[in-house]
């Protein structure tokens, strides 16, 4: 058994096939190829070919000069920037999606969610009145687009951030304007022979964050509730289990809502489930992988076949026919591996191509015909089947917690507020808050840290709210049910019961990070837990995280005034100056700091300390888990063992859900 590799059973079963048949997978290639040793640890300048230049040895400056602080500070940037340019040119996408929607050119989209339309028109300062729809919608496109090409004014949805944290935004000079003009700055400002302050580096930078995350995300996230719905609670199934032996399976990975609703749309056709039927299968079956199954998954209950580290291993099953993918986070060796097997990988994006893939371009103009050729490409593929491998693993999730919701559950229709939230942790019920969220990693146990860290801080009565691949992680595992309450400590565990949810909230995709600082907000806006969110007991933490759109979320949740925990390793780890800015400095100038650490239990430390520190700032009640009712706990780490999960389909820490 690949022993060490992930605590997900159906991953290890299938890691030892693959194992066994010399298939290469992330996981081997992980242990094959050692880190760049100088890259790593932030000590290599490429953006110039007078280098790349290595600190290594008695090297304090590159070629033209610069130090290792300035250097690091600049990758970093880079880093942040390019993230934020993924996370937004989506945003852009859906806005341009939405205008041609609201003009009738795009047969198969619609405005869903008219209320969400009006609120977000309220915030644009678009006209409502006696309009329709549609023309309020296109006002709301065009005004959306125009913000990535802003040239001076500030974004808008600033203005939705608490009044003081704007205050720090404009004294600090780091109010974004337009999205695009900030990434640009910022790789301008990184060329060689341009900006070498590293702390003015890194003022950039946290601009450029905020240009993702109340920019280009937020838009992303609220234009996708207008065309598909604000997600509610929707109870579905996650693992490699959720394949079917006998359909047609449709993987569907990556990270743009627009083709994969309408593959929902197509897969569910009668016509089409006619056609399967004609090629031996009984129907047709769709999943999800990575952020495209959170966007299905939160609005359509779609299944999720995994995460990440996942989506070769469900071409390793078997049973895919087709693995339909856009962009961000596809890994390039699924072309080889698809070779092996029968499956067709499908790229659809004009924007990201893969050599040797199947390439059907998706454009929402024909949207519905698009849809139904890749459907029905899959179902033709169904007879071309061999051995068919599923893991008998799966689990039952509650997702679909915007914060639209969290605000309707704890008043109704009428009284919906943040008020009894607050109230739970000025008691103590609830001691504080984290977000959870992000990638996996090959160079760290699959969802170890995720389902650690978790379980840690519900014991300890701390709400946790989840999103991306960890969300993926926590729903394999069964921590997105209220069965689970049991796990949770005695306070959280009331409120969850009087409520009926979950201890862990599933709040969407990477994108919807921006739903987390919207529930920040309103948090303290609210009242008795301070004015800001710098206030507020409660942490962000990325404990697998791999992908430059990390680090811009991490960034602008720094810059929104939270203390943030990244695991694995620092990309800087031997540049002191530059993790002694991104920490104290940034704390000093934000309230926020980011800091990296590679031991899941002490990020469960470092977040119980602050969370703590938090409440006594605030003059509340210290945290007491004897105030209230009693639950049975569990020691850390009684559950990371691939033998406990072994037992059953929703087995966890021994307790049967």
């Amino acid at each position: 058994m690949p022993d060490g590799k992930s605590i997900d059973p159906a991953t290890l079963e299938v890691l030892e096939i693959a194992e066994s048949e010399c298939i290469s997978t992330a996981f081997s290639r992980a242990e094959e190829i050692q880190p760049c040793p100088t890259g790593a640890s932030g000590r290599c300048c490429k953006n110039c070919f007078m280098g790349p230049c290595r600190f290594i040895g008695e090297t304090t400056h590159g070629v033209c000069g610069a130090s290792l602080t300035t250097i690091a500070a600049r990758n970093l940037a880079r880093s942040i920037a390019a993230g934020t340019s993924a996370h937004s040119d989506h945003g852009r996408d859906m806005a341009f999606t939405l205008l041609a929607a609201a003009k009738g050119q795009a047969p198969g989209y619609e405005i869903k969610d008219v209320a969400k339309l009006h609120a977000v028109a309220g915030l644009m300062g678009v006209e409502v009145g006696s309009r329709s729809k549609e023309e309020i919608a296109i006002d709301v496109a065009n005004k959306a687009i125009a913000e990535f090409g802003k040239q001076n004014d500030n974004l808008i949805y600033l203005s939705r951030a608490p009044q003081k944290r704007q205050e720090i935004w404009k004294k600090l000079g780091i109010a974004p304007r337009g999205v695009d003009r900030e990434v640009v700055e910022m790789l301008h400002r990184t060329v060689m022979g341009n900006d070498q302050d590293p702390e003015h580096i890194l003022l950039g930078a946290l601009r450029t964050s905020l240009a993702d995350g109340w920019g280009g995300s937020m838009l992303s996230t609220d234009i996708s509730d207008i065309l598909f719905g604000t997600p509610a609670p929707v109870r579905s199934q996650a693992n490699l289990g959720v394949l079917k032996e006998d359909e047609v399976n449709v993987v569907i990975h990556g990270h743009e809502p627009t083709l994969s609703m309408l593959l929902v749309q197509a897969a569910s056709d009668p016509e089409m489930i006619a056609y399967a039927k004609t090629k031996g299968a009984k129907g047709i079956n769709l999943a999800g992988i990575c952020c495209t199954a959170n966007e299905i998954l939160t609005r359509q209950g779609i299944s999720v076949a995994g995460n990440f580290l996942q989506q070769e291993l469900a071409i390793i099953t078997g049973a895919v026919e087709a693995m339909v993918v856009d962009v961000q986070c596809v890994m390039e060796a699924l072309v080889p591996l698809s070779a092996r097997y029968h499956t067709k990988l499908i790229t659809t994006s004009r924007k990201a191509k893969i050599e040797g893939a199947l390439h059907i371009q998706f454009d929402e103009h024909d949207a519905v015909n698009i849809a139904k050729k890749i459907i029905r490409t899959a179902v033709d593929n169904y007879p071309n089947r061999g051995r068919v491998r599923i893991p008998d693993v799966t689990n039952q999730m509650i997702a679909g917690f915007s914060h639209e919701y969290i605000a309707y559950m704890q008043g109704g229709i009428y009284r919906q507020s943040f008020r009894p939230l607050n109230d739970a942790i000025i008691a103590g019920r609830i001691r504080g808050a984290a977000g959870v969220v992000g990638c996996n990693n090959p160079r760290v146990g699959h969802d170890e840290a995720h389902i650690g860290i978790i379980r840690e801080l519900i014991k300890n009565d701390v709400l946790v709210v989840t999103t991306g691949c960890g969300a993926l992680s926590a729903g394999k595992f069964g921590l997105l049910t209220p069965e689970m309450m049991d796990l949770a400590g005695p306070g959280l565990k009331e409120v969850c019961n009087t409520i009926g949810i979950p201890p862990v909230l599933h709040m969407g995709s990477c994108v919807d990070n921006s739903r987390i600082l919207t529930v920040l907000t309103q948090m303290a806006t609210e009242g008795g837990l301070g004015d800001d969110i710098s206030d507020l007991p409660g942490v962000g933490i990325a404990p697998e995280w791999m992908s430059e759109k990390a680090l811009a979320i991490g960034a602008y949740f720094v810059a929104s005034g939270a203390y943030v925990l990244f695991g694995v390793e620092s990309p800087f780890s031997e540049v002191p100056e530059l993790t002694k800015l991104v920490g104290e400095g940034w704390e000093k100038l934000t309230g926020g700091k980011l800091e990296f650490e590679p031991d899941w239990l002490k990020i469960v430390d470092k977040s119980i300390a602050h969370i703590d520190a938090k409440r006594k700032a605030l003059k509340l009640p210290d945290y007491d888990p004897e105030k209230f009712a009693k639950s049975k706990t569990y020691l850390p780490g009684d559950a990371l063992t691939p033998e406990v999960y072994a037992a059953g389909k929703r087995s966890l820490a021994g307790v049967d859900a």
